[in-house]
């Protein structure tokens, strides 16, 4: 399964065709020549390190609100699992 990630573009370089782009204070590069006059400020869809569209700010904040949704939901499996692995080796003991 492949994900693309909405991420904002906050500096283009026109001579490589490449942005920083970021979420949360997270910052990579990615190709932009996919995309039809990147912006800055605009949110495009990063997949493998190419821009691969541009979404609009509501899409991409609904986005974003999805996946931090599912990772919180991964944190709690994976919490949930940790403490029934330390429950059950506390009854082997």
């Amino acid at each position: 399964m492949c994900l693309a990630v909405p991420l904002k573009i906050r500096e283009i370089n026109t001579e490589t065709q490449e942005a920083l782009v970021e979420r949360d204070g997270v910052s990579r590069t990615a190709r932009i020549d996919l995309i039809e006059d990147p912006r800055i400020g605009d949110y495009v869809m990063v997949h493998a390190g190419f821009a691969i569209e541009k979404v609009d700010e509501a899409q991409a904040l609904e986005d974003l609100e999805t996946f931090d949704e599912f990772e919180q939901a991964m944190r709690e499996i994976a919490a949930s699992v940790e403490a029934r692995a330390a429950a059950k080796e506390g009854s082997l003991s």
